[in-house]
């Protein structure tokens, strides 16, 4: 049987202890910055807002309710907590996507570079 040839057990060591410190620091600086915030944050309060109006809107046989979504009610569902956890992320960007999905217009983010 022939020995293993490699990095002896304290280089290996020193390696491995190295790696997790680097890991460890990259880990807390990710977290420093966006702490409970994820860095797409943005998007997804906008899809949030844009979801839930295309629902309110495709719901909506009368056309009143989407009417009322256009005049403001997405700010005021907004400000009333309706916006859910999404919303939290970023208010005006998610009462941005409520008007484009009240309004019927295509989502911001679609397509591979938005």
């Amino acid at each position: 049987m022939d020995r293993h040839e490699g990095p002896s057990r304290g280089k290996f060591a020193a390696c491995l202890t190295t790696a997790v410190l680097v890991g460890t620091a990259v880990a807390g600086h990710g977290i420093a910055r966006y702490d409970a915030r994820p860095p797409w944050g943005t998007d997804i309060a906008y899809e949030g807002g844009y979801l839930q109006a295309v629902r309110i809107r495709k719901a909506d046989v009368t056309g009143e309710r989407t009417r009322a979504l256009l005049s403001g009610e997405c700010g005021e569902m907004e400000r009333t907590g309706m916006g859910g956890d999404r919303a939290v992320h970023d208010p005006a960007a998610w009462v941005t996507g409520c008007l484009d999905g009240a309004a019927g217009r295509p989502s911001q983010n679609q397509g591979l570079l938005h």
